[in-house]
């Protein structure tokens, strides 16, 4: 399979969810008592985030600081299963900060002066370039897209790769040869200086076609023939109390639309699956619906006392007041694994976001002996707060999950492995609260208990 690029800048984005019921004594201000903190990768790591929520083999040309915040960047995109290939980078990592009560924004606070370092292009960024099935360019204005070398690599590429762009009024203009340059209307009018159009756009760019996005109007596509057609957006179910947040819409577009084009679409054709894309990620909540929790000691809800216990029911409640689907799945998760990642994944998919339940470490070594767990519960929980597809994590003490789950109440419980759902202790609290459970099979050669084994006595483990 041939990688789905991303090009672009690569920001760290961080929400902090709060109530204001005062006003601040030294300036007519509302004052925010703080809940909960989320973060995720933004800018060009967003689109790449979300890219591999649907594909395996994604790659993100990026630049990105070394400094907390760019380690803390790098580690949700690892995690989210995105290969990042860097470029040189001076400064510090770009951050946006957005601050809310009761849903409503108070204010956005910036950080970071990063910037690429003009200069060769890395071997590492010119090969998976010319290896791409499709490449998006998410231009944020911060410089990558400018950078001579890559706008050459770029445009040598376009003649038989197809390249999306999605630009931005501070970035550079789209290189020759685009398939798709992906402007939204007041971007568009911005380029032009008067009113939209498209068809000056895409000769100025010398692009295939140009599209303009609409927001909840769609879209509208100008192709190099004269032709154009308008996209509407798809009649959805009633999404009900979910609060729609348009944050990453444009992203969510742009990289639905390049793996249409990766995967042999026309575009007019992969401009409709993309509008339909952008309209379901935006009904589902945006981009909060894959943001994670801020770690431990960053004011965040996943704390080392209560391992997130309380901050997991706070989530699922919240969730099921906006009418969006909690899914809850549960082990002991001692080393994390690719049988793990998959079920992890499989899970979220099925509803608006999945919190794990994991086993204390006195649990685990009730069920699996004294030698473990080999990581104590505070390192497990981080670790799978960290990926992309799990928006919490409480843990439990006792033999099986009925407690925590009698308080989370999911509305949808999977359990990986070759039960029936009968078998399970535990599907008694999730039915009795509505729920349902799903079994999940195991991915064969993968056990923790068997790698764990494996590692101990230095002998490799079979597949």
């Amino acid at each position: 399979m041939t990688p789905l690029v991303i090009v672009g800048d690569a920001l760290l984005d961080i929400d902090i969810d709060g109530s204001a019921t005062r006003l601040s004594p030294e300036a007519p201000v509302p004052v925010v008592d703080v809940e909960h903190g989320w973060q995720r990768p933004g800018g060009a790591g967003l689109a790449a985030l979300l890219a591999a929520r649907t594909h395996d083999d994604v790659v993100l040309v990026t630049g990105i600081a070394d400094d907390a915040a760019g380690r803390q960047l790098s580690g949700l995109l690892t995690s989210a299963g995105v290969r990042v290939v860097a470029l040189p980078m001076r400064g510090t990592t770009v951050s946006k900060t957005r601050v809310r009560a009761g849903g409503q924004s108070v204010v956005r606070i910036d950080r970071g002066d990063a910037a690429p370092v003009p200069g060769a292009l890395p071997g590492a960024a010119a090969e998976v370039l010319t290896a791409a099935g499709a490449i998006c360019v998410a231009d944020y204005g911060r410089g990558v897209a400018a950078l001579p070398a890559l706008r050459d690599a770029l445009a040598a590429v376009a003649g038989h790769t197809p390249v999306v762009w999605d630009p931005h009024p501070r970035g550079a203009e789209p290189v020759p040869g685009c398939r798709l340059v992906t402007p939204n209307e007041a971007e568009a009018q911005h380029f032009c200086g008067t009113r939209a159009s498209g068809e000056v756009l895409r000769e100025r760019w010398t692009a295939d076609a140009v599209c303009i996005t609409l927001g909840a109007r769609g879209a509208r596509v100008f192709h190099a023939d004269g032709t154009r057609i308008h996209v509407g957006t798809p009649a959805l179910p009633a999404a009900g109390s979910v609060r729609e947040d348009t944050c990453g819409a444009g992203d969510r577009f742009a990289v639905a639309v390049t793996a249409a084009l990766a995967d042999g679409a026309d575009t007019a054709s992969a401009v409709a699956a993309a509008v339909d894309a952008a309209a379901r990620f935006v009904a589902a909540g945006g981009a909060a619906g894959v943001s994670t929790p801020v770690p431990a000691g960053h004011s965040g809800p996943l704390t080392d006392t209560d391992h997130g216990a309380t901050d997991a029911v706070a989530l699922a409640e919240r969730l099921r007041a906006e009418g969006r689907t909690v899914v809850a799945t549960g082990g002991c998760f001692d080393l994390l694994h690719t049988g793990h990642i998959r079920l992890l994944r499989t899970a979220r998919e099925l509803g608006d976001a999945l919190i794990v339940v994991i086993n204390s470490d006195d649990s685990v070594r009730a069920l699996k002996g004294p030698s473990r767990p080999v990581m104590p519960a505070e390192d497990r929980a981080r670790v799978l707060t960290a990926l992309a597809c799990v928006d919490a994590v409480a843990v439990f003490d006792e033999a099986t999950p009925a407690g925590v789950l009698d308080a989370i109440r999911p509305d949808i419980w999977v359990k990986g492995g070759d039960y029936t759902a009968d078998q399970l202790p535990e599907a008694d609290v999730v039915t009795r609260h509505g729920g349902d459970v799903v079994i999940v099979p195991t991915v064969a050669g993968y056990s923790s208990s068997a790698l764990i084994a494996a590692a101990r006595s230095g002998q490799p483990t079979e597949r």
